[in-house]
C-alpha cells in the first residue's frame, strides 16, 4: 500500500514545483493583464496662452472673468449700495484676508464714495463688515484704490484718489491700527483737495528696510493746483505735505510758485473751459516724449485716439494698446482711465496737463496692485508731432517713420494710406485714402482700418478688422516686389509675412506668405 501511494506523492510533489514556478517566471498565466486602453495614469495640463485676436476667445473670457471674480465682495450690500471697487489683502497679518470695499450710497443725494471693511470672523464661521467712513471722492470712474508704506513705519497706509463733484482730485490715506481693529481699525492721516494734480514723491529706502531690519524714509505728497494771485491760467502753486510723527498726520511743509509758459491766453481758456470734449480733441494724434534736456525722443511716443477710444504707448520696441475707458476734465487738463486690451485686469490712469499749445505734461499711474513697476517711464513732457508730407494724422502709427524729425538722415516719412487694389489668395484687398480697407474673398466680405509703418528699417502693414469686439489686429511685414519704389505709389506687387510684434523684435508665426498684384483701375 506503501509503495503504491509513493509514486502518487512524487507526482503530486513535481506538479506542485511546476505551478510554483509557472507563477514565479508566467504570472500572466494565471491573472489576465488589463487592457490597455483601459490603463489610466497622471495626466499634465499645461495652460495654454494664445495670442490676443489669434487665438480662441476663450482667453479673453478667462482673464474677464478672473478679473470680475476679483472684484466680488465677501459679504453682501446693505439696500441702496453699489459697489465701486474692492482691494483684497492680508491686513493685520493673521494670513487671512480682509477687505477694503468701496461703494456708492444711491440714497444719498451727492453720491459720495464710502470705505468698508470686512474681515472674517471665526465665531460665525464667515465675513462681516466692522467699519465705514465716507469719503470726498464722487466720481467712481476715477477711483484708485490701493495700500503702500508711505509713512516709513511699515505700516499698511489704506490710499484713495479720485475726484469730487467740483472736479478736484483727492487723495486720502488711511493708517492701519491692529490695535484698534474692531472699534477704529483705520486712522485718517491725509485728506488733500486740489484743483490740479497730486502725487506720492517716493524716495530710495536703504537695504536694512527691504530686508525688514528698520524703518524708512517717509515719502512726501506734492499737490499742483492753480495760482489765484497770477493772472496767468498756467501758473501753478507746488504745496508739498510731509509725515509728523508726532500727530501721525501730513502736514504742509513746502510751498513754491511756479511759473507757467506764457502762450496765448485765450486759447487756453477755450481749452480749459470746454470740458472733456474739447481737450480730447486737442490731444487727438501723436505725442512725443520730451527728454529733460529738451530734446525729442522719436523712439517713445503716446497716441492719443479718442474717435477710437484708444491709447496707443511705444516704447523700446514695444507697444501697449489700452482702451480709453473714461474721461474727467481737470482745472488743466483731463484725467483718463484706461484698460489694456489684451491683459484685461492692467489698468491705466493718465493724467494730462496743458503745458503749452503744443506740449503737454503727462503723469502715468499704474494699478499698483499688479506691482509691475513700469510707469515712471511715461511721466515727462511730450510735444504733439505735426503731419508730414502724405500724412493726414489720422492712422494709429501715420507719423512713426518720422527720422527727420529729429534731425537724422533717412529716406523720409512712409505714406501711411494708399488708393489702391490687390488681388492675391486672400482674395481682393481695397485699401482707401480714409484709412479702411476692404476684403472681398468669395461670397464673404469684411471692413476695418489699416496702417504703414516702418520699424527697424522694415515696412509694416497693420490690419485692425472691425469686429464686434473691435480688439483684433493682424501685422504683416510688407515685401515689395522687385522694382518697388520705397514708398506705396502704389507698389505694383507685394508679398505679406504674418508676424508677431514683441520685445524680442519680429516674430514669425508660420503662415504662408501671401502674394498681392495690383490691380489696374
Amino acid at each position: 500500500m506503501k509503495k503504491a501511494a509513493r509514486p502518487v506523492i512524487i507526482l503530486v510533489f513535481f506538479l506542485t514545483l511546476s505551478f510554483i514556478a509557472a507563477l514565479v517566471y508566467r504570472p500572466e498565466i494565471f491573472f489576465r493583464a488589463p487592457k490597455p486602453a483601459e490603463q489610466r495614469q497622471s495626466r499634465i495640463v499645461i495652460p495654454r496662452f494664445e495670442t490676443f485676436g489669434q487665438g480662441e476667445a476663450g482667453s479673453e473670457e478667462r482673464e474677464l472673468a478672473a478679473f470680475e471674480d476679483s472684484m466680488n465682495a465677501k459679504i453682501a450690500l446693505n439696500a441702496g449700495e453699489l459697489l465701486v471697487s474692492v482691494l483684497t489683502q492680508d491686513f493685520n497679518g493673521d494670513l487671512v484676508d480682509e477687505q477694503i470695499i468701496a461703494y456708492r450710497n444711491l440714497s444719498e443725494p451727492e453720491s459720495r464714495i464710502y470705505l468698508g471693511y470686512v474681515v472674517f470672523d471665526r465665531q460665525i464661521s464667515g465675513y462681516r463688515r466692522i467699519w465705514d467712513t465716507p469719503t470726498v471722492v464722487t466720481r467712481p470712474g476715477t477711483i484708485s484704490l490701493y495700500t503702500q508704506d508711505v509713512t516709513g513705519d511699515r505700516s499698511v497706509c489704506l490710499i484713495l484718489t479720485g475726484m469730487n463733484s467740483g472736479e478736484a482730485r483727492t487723495m486720502t490715506i488711511f493708517k492701519h491700527s491692529p490695535e484698534n481693529e474692531e472699534e477704529s481699525p483705520f486712522d485718517k492721516i491725509a485728506e488733500i483737495e486740489i484743483d490740479g494734480s497730486i502725487q506720492i514723491q517716493e524716495t530710495d529706502r536703504t537695504q536694512a528696510y527691504r530686508m525688514g531690519l528698520t524703518a524708512g524714509k517717509s515719502f512726501t505728497i506734492a499737490a499742483y493746483g492753480r495760482d489765484p494771485e497770477s493772472d496767468n491760467i498756467l501758473d501753478q502753486l507746488e504745496i508739498v505735505y510731509s509725515y509728523n510723527t508726532d500727530t501721525n498726520r501730513f502736514e504742509e511743509s513746502r510751498f513754491n510758485r511756479i511759473p507757467g509758459s506764457q502762450i496765448e491766453q485765450r486759447r487756453v481758456r477755450e481749452l480749459l473751459s470746454g470740458g472733456s470734449q474739447e481737450f480730447e480733441n486737442f490731444v487727438s494724434g501723436l505725442w512725443y516724449y520730451v527728454s529733460p534736456q529738451g530734446t525729442l525722443d522719436t523712439r517713445q511716443y503716446i497716441y492719443f485716439d479718442p474717435k477710437n477710444r484708444e491709447l496707443i504707448f511705444y516704447s523700446d520696441e514695444v507697444q501697449q494698446v489700452f482702451t480709453w475707458q473714461n474721461s474727467s476734465a481737470t482745472r488743466y487738463g483731463i484725467y483718463i482711465s484706461s484698460q489694456n486690451i489684451s491683459v484685461t485686469t492692467l489698468r491705466r490712469s493718465v493724467d494730462i496737463e496743458l503745458e503749452s499749445l503744443n506740449s503737454i505734461r503727462v503723469k502715468i499711474f499704474e494699478d499698483v496692485r499688479l506691482k509691475i513697476g513700469v510707469s515712471d517711464s511715461w511721466h515727462g513732457s511730450y510735444r504733439k508731432a505735426e503731419p508730414r508730407r502724405g500724412e493726414d494724422g489720422r492712422g494709429p502709427l501715420s507719423a512713426v517713420a518720422a527720422a527727420d524729425a529729429s534731425g537724422e538722415d533717412g529716406p523720409g516719412p512712409l505714406v501711411s494710406y494708399l488708393d489702391a487694389a490687390y488681388d492675391g489668395s486672400i482674395g481682393k484687398l481695397v485699401f482707401l485714402k480714409s484709412g479702411e480697407y476692404e476684403l472681398h474673398s468669395g461670397n464673404a466680405s469684411s471692413r476695418g482700418n489699416y496702417a504703414f509703418f516702418t520699424l527697424d528699417n522694415r515696412i509694416v502693414l497693420e490690419l485692425r478688422p472691425g469686429t464686434a469686439a473691435g480688439f483684433s489686429r493682424e501685422t504683416y511685414l510688407v515685401e515689395p516686389g522687385s522694382g518697388g519704389s520705397p514708398l506705396p505709389a502704389p507698389w505694383q506687387a507685394l508679398t505679406l509675412v504674418r508676424v508677431r510684434l514683441s520685445v524680442q523684435g519680429f516674430q514669425e508665426v508660420h503662415e504662408a506668405a501671401i502674394s498681392l498684384s495690383l490691380v489696374e483701375s
